[in-house]
């Protein structure tokens, strides 16, 4: 999909559709009012019509205006103009893309330059930019029938001509996180006879030929050198084999501490001897989102040529059952020397998390994020709205919160209170793997931040938003927004 930025007046512009906002109660935007102007009160009498009165998310085509060089102009609705935000600007858009005619391959739209308290036109054009290349993506990697492509290909934003500047700063930023995004979504649908932790390594590696980052993808000799039993102890079932991924872009000063990501990377899950029920196990295959997110903020951040030093870290494996497999009461030794004691296999996130968590110290960074599909309790908690964040840190928590809002892929902040450490007691082990069913989110956060003493840290719990169920089945590509907008602002910072 094509892009541009164009100042030219509306109704000269040739194009296959031109977008118009109306704000509910039929009242007209700026542009909808110079375009009722010179097509001598058209929009007017549509809307009298009463075929459409300004709902957000509502769509009305008049075709061949006069004094219009658009063959059509799509009204969408806006909602109530005292609470127009980026959100409902984002969800008028989308509904304006799915309302297209099928014939439509280059569209128009005035939206950017729509008023939306707290948000300039940077953020604006970003943001449509993102929704557009969301709504075009498809799911074809394995189909020997590929859907036909969708014949939208060219959008041009119009915004004035003194803001096309920050304009052209927010189309870049928009297509890199929608690039961004797709990558992550490609990833994660992928079936997991597949996506193996042996093709994410090499995916790795293309990504680091393609965009020039340095990249180690660690095998399990390797693996077993750096003493990372409790990572170990979860691949141990499986006849594929690990790996440890070491992704870094080092385009900040030398002398610039690191943000380190921390992607986990199940391949799929089973639940090993813990067995989960079979039915929907076949989304466990979603149980590397945490990983492919990683991906995705690295292909994002490649295209923009970020100036900032960014690592990532991906353990990678599966879980299965087997003659081999590590076993509930079983205790192993972490590479950070503390000893677990697994009461349930199921929960092997954090198994592997923990030994990527210790590996991140040697970069001494200035922050570490993990990203994982680690609870099903983080779902009953929050549902599929915001993802679960926990930090040690007020101020990484808060600069990735504000980040969420910026981004439309929201966070919300869970209690990480020592009250809770106690459920991770072993009368065996420095601790359990497990801490109860009551607060199941928050023990497992706790669990990780046992070992994240050593710098700031925040761990993101997308068990709800990193795929999605049902009729719409697959992967969301979040929190690649969040991320991509927070590490955006970390070199901002850093001018």
């Amino acid at each position: 999909m094509e892009f541009s930025i164009k100042s030219t007046a509306p109704e000269k512009l040739r194009t296959d559709c031109l977008l118009v906002g109306i704000y509910e109660g039929r009242k007209l935007t700026d542009l909808a009012k110079s375009l009722d102007e010179v097509t001598g009160k058209a929009i007017t009498l549509a809307l009298k019509s009463g075929d459409m009165e300004g709902k957000s998310g509502s769509t009305l085509i008049l075709r061949q205006l006069s004094g219009v060089a658009a063959t059509r102009v799509l009204l969408v609705g806006l909602g109530k103009a005292e609470e127009f935000s980026l959100r409902t600007l984002r969800n008028a858009f989308r509904a304006a893309l799915k309302a297209s005619p099928a014939g439509v391959e280059a569209l128009a739209t005035d939206f950017a330059s729509l008023p939306v308290k707290k948000s300039d036109i940077r953020a604006k054009v970003a943001a449509l930019a993102e929704v557009a290349l969301d709504a075009s993506y498809q799911v074809n990697a394995i189909k020997e029938k590929k859907a036909e492509p969708k014949p939208l290909k060219q959008i041009a934003l119009l915004v004035n001509k003194e803001d096309s500047g920050a304009a052209d700063t927010g189309l870049q930023q928009g297509q890199s996180v929608g690039h961004g995004v797709a990558m992550a979504k490609d990833l994660g649908n992928l079936p997991p006879n597949i996506c193996t932790p042996t093709y994410l390594g090499k995916q790795a590696e293309k990504l680091a030929k393609d965009y020039g980052f340095k990249v180690e993808v660690l095998e399990e000799a390797d693996i077993e050198k750096l003493k990372m039993g409790s990572f170990l102890g979860v691949t141990r079932g499986s006849e594929e084999p690990p790996r440890f991924i070491v992704l870094q872009h080092l385009k900040g000063k030398k002398s610039q501490k690191p943000v380190v990501l921390v992607g986990k990377g199940i391949t799929f899950d089973t639940g090993g001897i813990s067995l989960k029920p079979g039915a929907d196990m076949d989304e466990m295959k979603y149980d590397m989102c945490g990983a492919a997110s990683v991906f995705g903020v690295f292909k994002a951040i490649g295209e923009l040529d970020l100036p900032l030093n960014v690592v990532g870290l991906i353990p990678t494996c599966e879980n299965m059952p087997s003659g081999k497999a590590t076993k509930p009461g079983d205790v192993l030794t972490s590479m950070s020397g503390l000893t677990i004691e697994v009461l349930n296999t199921d929960a092997e996130g954090r198994l592997i998390l923990c030994d990527a968590l210790t590996y991140a110290e040697r970069f001494e960074p200035s922050a570490v994020i993990d990203i994982a599909t680690l609870t099903g309790a983080c779902v009953i908690a929050l549902g599929h709205h915001p993802s679960g964040l926990f930090a040690n840190n007020d101020s990484l928590a808060k600069k990735l919160l504000d980040a969420g809002e910026k981004a439309q892929d929201r966070a919300w902040q869970m209690p990480l209170w020592d009250d809770y450490q106690g459920q991770l007691d072993s009368n065996f082990a420095d601790m359990a793997n497990i801490g109860g069913r009551a607060g199941g989110s928050i023990t497992a956060a706790c669990f990780l931040s046992r070992f994240a003493k050593k710098y700031d840290w925040a761990h993101l719990d997308i068990a709800g938003t990193a795929w999605k169920s049902g009729k719409e089945k697959g992967a969301t590509g979040r929190p690649v927004p969040l991320l991509v907008t927070y590490l955006v602002q970390q070199a901002a910072e850093k001018v």
